[in-house]
């Protein structure tokens, strides 16, 4: 299969770890969020000690969620409000 882009945003204490808000990933054909999350993971070594979650399309998703060509993707930690 071709490579295809896919466009991640980092939100709140996962943008302040990789120092940015905005990444571009290059992955070839299909690919689920989970491994997407190793990917960034291994990117940036200390996102591996949170717990994140993953959007796709600004829709909740889980780690078996498959992600297409040009979706845009949002990482981030839990979110705890009172």
């Amino acid at each position: 299969m071709s490579d295809m882009r896919i466009n991640v945003l980092f939100f709140g204490a996962t943008a302040d770890i990789v120092g940015k808000r905005r990444e571009e990933l290059e992955v070839d054909g299909e690919v689920s969020a989970g491994s997407i999350l190793d990917e960034l993971r291994t990117r940036f070594p200390y996102l591996a000690a949170q717990k994140l979650h993953i959007s796709i399309e600004q829709e909740y998703a889980s780690s078996d969620s498959i992600v297409k060509a040009g979706d845009e993707i949002a990482i981030f930690t839990s979110v705890s409000g009172g």
